[in-house]
């Protein structure tokens, strides 16, 4: 069940109350240290949000659907592999091109 905070309207002090979601939220609860039963409302906070892992983004959230920015996420290893695989045929074509500067000496 989770938890929630309500602020007694008249003290501002705050309680803690599971309530399940299917609740409707007090709109009075007892005081825990005298027992007399005043109005409260209910707190909102923060929730405070952690992304781990690959896939995250600053621009996924400009793509039009999910299925998009998977697939732009599965073709970013494939571009990493693809330079690499283009650098190793352009070493044997570099030997080629210094014999034609030593044939001009």
């Amino acid at each position: 069940m989770p938890t929630y905070v309500y602020k007694f309207i008249d003290s501002g002090e705050t309680i803690e109350v599971q309530q399940a979601f299917t609740d409707d939220p007090f709109t009075e609860l007892a005081h825990p240290v005298d027992g007399v039963v005043k109005p409260v409302k209910k707190v909102f906070t923060p929730v405070g949000v952690s992304f781990k892992g690959g896939g995250f983004y600053k621009t996924d959230s400009r793509s039009g659907s999910s299925t998009s920015s998977a697939s732009s996420t599965a073709s970013k290893p494939a571009d990493t592999a693809a330079p690499a695989a283009a650098t190793t045929p352009a070493a044997p074509a570099a030997p080629a091109a210094s014999p034609s500067p030593a044939a001009t000496t």
